[in-house]
């Protein structure tokens, strides 16, 4: 990969990428679902896989791989999806890969799809990372930038020109991170010809977790009719007992679509409807998204159900989960439903053995239950949105959601430009359009700990948080700094204050007799100036899980112990002022790339990587529970001892404290 050829084809791409998606945002990106009009096949499971191992990374491009089979070009190996590549094998040139690998399946498509015309047939990926292109049956049908967010194409008309009914279907996935991308990075090459080959280079990064790639989320095959629903925009508000769901439907494919919206309860009653593709519905006596533990009803969802009939008669079912719920910040409070929420809950990572970034719903499911079983209301999408199956099971479940852009590392000056601010805005854009009907979405983050003390900073987040907002009036916008207070340049634009800060470990290591003085300080120095409410958006400790040490030592349970109830004294102090929420760092351990700071990975979760439970857990649910019945909903049926606690239709069965 020399290094010339390859920054500049990195910048074509990425420009060109740019262009294609400016053009694609013109389109929603509905998640599929079935309905009396669409239907769903999901052709994830066994792919074939290659790594171009060429030193330009581009023998794929220069001798089509995608014309033909994949296994017809050299060797191939069987590769999961939806997983990151990079655990897979035993191979560590394969773990460590950086550019460009292939992806390969041959699938069947139903005849019925491809012999009715009036069908569409699109073909969606719901995310690679980082730089994907796309084919079908050797055609390029589309190509996206950015991991963590899903792209499609309409592959009617590629498999109507070919005979019989196979699709083979191509992806190439470019993990590279560049001075533009999101999270950024840079290739090293070493010319030191005495301690490395001829055209050897590194993969540099400012985050502190592993660079996974690979197709992270299931790859679907779906249907709608030529005429069809394209996207749906909602919004809510209420006042005493009336919900007020504001809607807006977009239908392509007709320009005089006869659009009804039907609003349904959950015992399946109509209590609204009208027609049109924008209006209000009115719903009395209205039951709100409340979160987890704030009520004793939470997360109530209403069925949004979209008909758009055109002129041919031909009509497209959509159905939506509607939460009817509000958000506003104040000078010292977070409310939803105005009512003051306090944030108790995690930062997560989308991580896990073997499998890497790869979606996995019994890992799903896992998360959720120890996250409610200790008492946590919220997490934080760090540092990059996560799946939206993960988002469908907060919303069920009333658990919030800080929804974050994969703006992390952002420390050198040169990604603040003019093309990594249009990436960046790009990237908001794409978010916002598929996360804005989640009512457990309250709010967005625009970056992690940026190098916001730089001069260019203060006009890249004006312009990021202002354009964020012009996207979504309904949610507040923050981003989370590690700045200096005094010299943060983009604090001044964003609607909370998020700081991290771990002091006694990568400050005053192993000095837990300071945390209280500094923490202090850090949030009466922040709310001094800004008058803004304030969470603390990441803290903690790394605890290798079975290391004890009495008195306390760093790396052991105990210390990890004692680092949060330092922390949490203040918590206790500050949250009675402006301090509107608190975030551990981390739900559990993850992989990290190798150095000498890290273990086989970031040590710093509650949980293990497998989750089991460290001393913190425990730790923090007897404090999640207890800021619970303080602030929460009157929880009469939870009692001492080994009593079980059913909050809720979502709620599990649970042992409380």
């Amino acid at each position: 990969m020399g290094s010339s050829g390859a920054e500049r084809a990195a910048e074509r791409l990425l420009l060109a990428a740019l262009c294609s998606v400016c053009q694609a945002l013109q389109d929603g990106m509905l998640f599929p679902t079935e309905s009396p009009s669409r239907e769903v096949k999901d052709v994830s499971g066994l792919w074939i896989f290659r790594a171009d191992e060429s030193p330009e990374r581009s023998r794929g491009f220069e001798q089509q791989w995608y014309k033909s089979p994949l296994a017809e070009t050299g060797p191939v190996i069987d590769m999961p999806v939806p997983s990151s590549y990079n655990d897979i094998t035993q191979d560590a040139q394969i773990r460590d890969f950086i550019g460009w690998v292939w992806y390969e399946k041959d699938v069947w498509v139903p005849a019925r799809w491809i012999q009715d015309r009036g069908t569409r047939i699109v073909l969606r990926v719901g995310s690679a990372h980082y730089y994907s292109v796309l084919w079908v049956n050797g055609v390029k049908v589309t190509e996206h930038v950015g991991g963590h967010l899903p792209f499609e194409a309409d592959i009617s008309g590629v498999l109507r020109q070919t005979s019989g009914n196979q699709c083979r279907i191509t992806i190439a996935v470019n993990n590279t991170l560049t001075l533009e991308t999101l999270p950024p990075g840079t290739i090293q090459y070493m010319t030191d010809r005495s301690r490395y080959p001829a055209g050897y280079f590194v993969q540099n990064t400012n985050f502190d977790f592993f660079n996974y790639a690979g197709i992270h989320r299931p790859v679907l095959l779906y249907t709608t009719p030529k005429a069809h629903i394209d996207d749906i925009t909602v919004e809510t508000t209420f006042s005493d007992n009336i919900g007020l769901v504001s809607f807006n439907v977009s239908v392509l494919g007709s320009s005089k679509a006869a659009v009804k919206v039907t609003l349904s309860a959950q015992d399946g009653r109509c209590v609204a409807s009208a027609d049109g593709s924008r209006g209000v519905l009115k719903v009395t006596d209205v039951n709100l998204w409340w979160p987890y533990l704030m009520h004793e009803n939470p997360a109530y969802l209403y069925s949004m159900e979209v008909q758009a009939t055109a002129e041919d008669g031909q009509t497209d079912v959509y159905t939506l989960p509607v939460g009817i719920r509000t958000v506003k910040v104040t000078s010292t409070q977070f409310l939803i439903n105005n009512k003051p929420f306090y944030f108790h809950g995690v930062n997560k990572h989308e991580d896990a053995d073997i499998r890497g970034k790869g979606f996995d719903w019994p890992l799903v499911v896992k998360d959720f239950n120890l996250m409610k079983w200790m008492g946590a209301n919220s997490f934080r999408t760090s540092h990059y949105p996560y799946a939206e199956e993960i988002l469908q099971m907060a919303d069920r479940h009333g658990i919030v959601i800080i929804d974050e852009c994969p703006g992390v590392g952002i420390k050198d000056i040169r990604s603040f430009g003019n093309v990594s601010l249009a990436h960046h805005l790009t990237f908001m854009e794409e978010l916002v359009r598929r996360d804005k009907n989640h009512p457990s979405v309250v709010m967005w983050s625009v970056a992690n700990e940026p190098a916001s003390e730089m001069p260019p900073a203060g006009f890249y987040f004006k312009e990021l948080v202002s354009h964020t907002r012009s996207l979504d009036s309904s949610r507040p916008v923050t981003y989370i700094t590690a700045s200096n207070y005094a010299r943060d340049l983009g604090a001044p634009y964003v609607d909370v204050i998020c700081v991290n800060s771990y002091f006694s470990w990568y400050q005053d290591p192993g000095h837990t007799e300071l945390i209280g003085l500094q923490l202090n300080t850090q949030f009466d120095n922040w709310y001094g100036k800004y008058q803004k409410p304030i969470i603390q958006s990441e803290y903690g400790a790394d605890a290798v899980p079975g290391l004890h040490s009495d008195p306390p030592m760093m790396f052991t349970e105990e210390y990890q112990k004692t680092v949060l109830q330092n922390y949490h004294n203040v918590f206790d102090q500050k949250r009675k002022e402006f301090v509107i929420g608190e975030l551990i760092w981390n739900f559990a351990d993850f992989m990290t790339s190798q150095s000498i700071i890290r273990v086989v990975g970031n040590k710093k979760g509650i949980f293990t990587r497998q989750r089991q439970p460290k001393a913190g857990a425990f730790l923090l649910r007897e404090r999640y529970w207890r800021i619970a019945n303080e602030t929460g909903v009157r929880m009469d049926c939870l009692s001492s001892g080994s009593a079980l606690y059913t909050c809720g239709r979502n709620t599990d069965l649970f042992l409380t404290l």
